[in-house]
């Protein structure tokens, strides 16, 4: 009996011991499947998406701001989606509203018009999205990040400190600015600092809006209408350029005309012995666009960063144009 009462235990013991081990492989294949992981799909896509819109891509300095920037973004395997305004200011807050759309990470711009920029930085900031000005600087500086630009006032300044030294009893002068552009309006008040109580006369003024036809248009009205002109002070060198053609086709002598830039197209003029484009207050959109690129990256990553940024701006001219080379910028 004993050992009956044995048995049946221990072969409950061993049924247990059997269901206990076959309790891990319960179900069908289908019902345990194992889901590989694609390491591809695993991989979160970490790679920034920045915006870029400038005031107009016809003016080669802003398309060389552009290239400099994609380089630099480029070493980082980061994209850039650039947008052209054609110097329409509500063009521009129309293509940044289409950025905030396409959720970019961050926006690099360069305002057509420095107060008519604000509905659009408002909507970037609302969406999160964050601003780095370059080269014009906007009016509600608290809705950008940065601000990356040379040091325009000095380039205007370093204009007139040559016109001083060339025309040492002053003389009559004309200047080509645009109010709408803030990098504009702080070269001409560098350039009239420059010649305050030096014996100049401002015979005239115009808004070219930094355009190089209808600087021509504005420049082809001042000669007829002002026989005697010593020099031009053009906001940048698009205008400069524009003047210059007005003036040959006059074939009036003895006009100097200065820029701010330092384009390629004006140096190649500077260098020409009988041009009258007499030299620029210089800059460099590489150095620029490549400052810009890394505080851009350093905002998305969270590091420390410079909020304000001025490149240097110095002279070039007849005499030191080719140290420069006139086959590219600075």
């Amino acid at each position: 009996m004993k050992q009956k009462i044995f048995l049946v235990f221990f072969s409950m013991i061993l049924v247990c011991s059997m269901l206990a081990g076959c309790k891990k492989s319960v179900g069908t294949p289908e019902d345990n499947a194992v889901v590989e992981e694609d390491p591809e799909e695993e991989e979160e896509d970490t790679g920034y998406v920045f915006g870029y819109s400038c005031i107009d891509m016809e003016n080669p300095y802003f398309d060389t701001l552009r290239r400099s920037l994609e380089n630099t973004l480029g070493e980082n395997e980061y994209q850039l989606i650039s947008k052209d305004s054609g110097s329409d200011a509500q063009a521009q807050n129309e293509q940044l509203e289409e950025l905030i759309e396409m959720e970019v990470d961050a926006v690099f711009l360069c305002p057509v018009d420095w107060e008519m920029v604000t509905p659009a930085l408002e909507a970037l900031q609302a969406a999160g999205i964050p601003v780095i000005n370059i080269d014009t600087q906007v009016k509600e500086e608290s809705l950008t990040k940065a601000y990356v630009g040379s040091d325009n006032r000095n380039a205007g300044f370093v204009c007139g400190e040559d016109l001083k030294k060339r025309c040492p009893d002053g003389g009559k002068i004309l200047l080509l600015e645009s109010p709408s552009m803030n990098s504009i309006n702080e070269r001409i008040t560098g350039f009239e600092q420059a010649i305050a109580n030096a014996g100049f006369e401002v015979l005239d003024r115009a808004d070219v809006n930094g355009e190089k036809e209808k600087a021509k248009e504005t420049m082809e009205e001042f000669l007829k209408k002002y026989p005697e002109i010593d020099a031009v002070m053009c906001g940048n060198d698009r205008a400069a350029l524009g003047t210059l053609e007005a003036v040959r086709e006059s074939a009036r002598e003895g006009i100097r005309i200065y820029g701010v830039d330092g384009s390629p197209e004006v140096k190649q003029e500077i260098a020409k012995a009988d041009s009258p484009m007499t030299a620029t207050g210089a800059q460099s959109p590489i150095r620029i666009g490549k400052e810009a690129a890394e505080i851009g990256i350093a905002i998305l990553d969270g590091e420390n960063f410079e909020t304000t940024t001025y490149e240097d701006t110095f002279l070039i001219d007849k005499g030191n144009v080719e140290m420069y080379g006139t086959d590219g910028w600075q």
